[in-house]
């Protein structure tokens, strides 16, 4: 089986974007079809300023919601990064193979550190190299296929550079991936802002719908979209990029197609009113769940502790190898003495 590998960031609370454009896919999809394993990427929160007890507290939210979105621990690996070591001793032997002019090529850096520049503070180092830890937790696993939004496919494409440039110059390590997107939905974009991504790490929520949201909550915020001038229902994503989000929405909550659909709409007041029902009814059954599992603590515990466990046996072989191919001496056997102050 293919393996693919994917993670959730725990900087806020997972959105309806998020669930859209990855999450189902994840447990409708991906954990039937391929060797799947999904993390909590809680090494890549602390590249921003943050609170600490924030990020715990969020990342044992995403591992609930990952759950609750119906991936299942015993078709799939669901785990923590941090409980993982691999994932930083590989970050650091691919940072001995990336380029300083690779880190700065990438967007998601260029507008964050200008984002934060324009608010007077400084730039973590981390947040130049985070990529490349992206990188390791795709690598360590040899996964062949990681499913992302659009946004994130440059990511994807230097873990991709990263594994040919080890691969020829040490010998062949890694397996090089590929990204993978979902038809639908696969960027659902901010209801107030339709030309930015539905973010969860946004300062500001009325355009961003929550998964924990509740119903009434949704409507209101679908309902206050932004849309676009004319009075006609169009699909069209440069013209009209508020109604083309809102049709997106729609038809991936109803399986439809976002053209077809915008031909049954006279208003634009139906087509509000519409996709917000749509998304109460999807995110029904994920908060329904996410409450089951918090009366229940004890097994989202025993999942994360057996995925780490899983997740470290299949990453190991890998970055032992990378360990190896770099020219990094082996580990000493137990029992190993010393004499002249010489290990041998």
């Amino acid at each position: 089986m293919t393996r693919v590998f994917s993670g959730v960031k725990p900087t806020g609370h997972l959105t309806l974007g998020n669930y859209l454009g990855a999450m189902r896919r994840w447990a409708a999809v991906d954990q039937h079809e391929a060797d799947a394993l999904f993390c909590v990427v809680d090494l890549h929160a602390l590249t921003v300023d943050h609170d600490p007890a924030r990020v715990r507290r969020l990342s044992r939210q995403a591992a609930s919601l990952l759950l609750a979105s119906g991936l299942d621990p015993e078709l799939c690996t669901v785990f923590v990064q941090s409980h993982v070591d691999e994932h930083a001793r590989l970050s650091y032997v691919l940072e001995c193979v990336a380029t300083d002019g690779e880190m700065r090529r990438m967007i998601q850096y260029k507008e964050k550190a200008a984002k934060e520049q324009r608010r007077g503070g400084s730039v973590r180092l981390s947040l130049l190299t985070y990529p490349v830890l992206m990188a390791a937790d795709i690598l360590a696993y040899a996964a062949g296929e990681v499913p992302v939004g659009d946004d994130q496919r440059q990511h994807v494409e230097l873990a991709r550079d990263l594994a040919v440039r080890f691969n020829q110059r040490y010998g062949h390590t890694f397996v090089v991936p590929r990204a993978t997107r979902p038809e639908v939905a696969a960027r659902v974009m901010n209801l107030q802002d339709p030309t930015s991504k539905m973010g969860k790490s946004d300062d500001v929520g009325p355009g961003i719908v929550y998964l924990l949201d509740e119903p009434d909550v949704v409507r209101r915020k679908v309902m206050r979209a932004v849309t676009d001038s004319g009075r006609e229902v169009v699909y069209d994503r440069e013209a009209r990029p508020g109604l083309a989000n809102l049709l997106e929405i729609l038809a991936a909550c109803t399986g439809a197609d976002p053209e077809g659909l915008s031909g049954a709409y006279a208003s634009y007041g139906d087509l509000k009113r519409d996709a917000a029902e749509a998304v109460v009814e999807v995110l029904r059954p994920v908060q329904e769940r996410h409450k089951e599992l918090c009366a229940d603590p004890g097994y989202v515990e025993a999942v994360l502790r057996a995925g780490a466990e899983r997740a470290r046996g299949m990453a190991r072989p890998t970055v032992d190898a990378a360990y190896r191919a770099i020219g990094l001496l082996a580990p000493l056997a137990e029992g190993a003495g010393t004499r002249a102050g010489v290990t041998v």
